[in-house]
């Protein structure tokens, strides 16, 4: 008995926030400016650079600062491109019960 309404209780779960995380993908990107596009090529550029970059010779600090850049320009192209704030499901949900709960 315990077993089937953990079952049930993860298939409900599960069908409730599927939909959810199927509409979050059709997002429509917006059009980027030419000042956009221009940092856009800047950066990827500049990504380019980095792979090309023979990290075996580096020390752990230079690497560690590498992987510190090459995440905040990906995060910097992903939101140009985007232009948006993305709310997780799990985030949306939580925002809902405390909506209710002060309501």
């Amino acid at each position: 008995m315990k077993n089937l309404f953990k079952t049930m209780l993860f298939t409900l779960s599960l069908a409730a926030t599927m939909p959810i995380m199927a509409n979050v993908t059709n997002e429509p990107v917006k059009e980027m400016s030419a000042a956009d596009r221009a940092r856009a090529e800047q950066i990827i550029k500049r990504l380019e650079e980095i792979k090309a970059m023979d990290t075996k010779s580096m020390s752990s600090p230079e690497k560690r600062q590498l992987r510190k850049e090459v995440r905040a320009a990906k995060k910097e192209l992903n939101e140009a491109a985007t232009g948006g704030v993305y709310i997780s499901v799990g985030a949306l949900i939580i925002i809902i019960l405390l909506l209710i709960l002060i309501l």
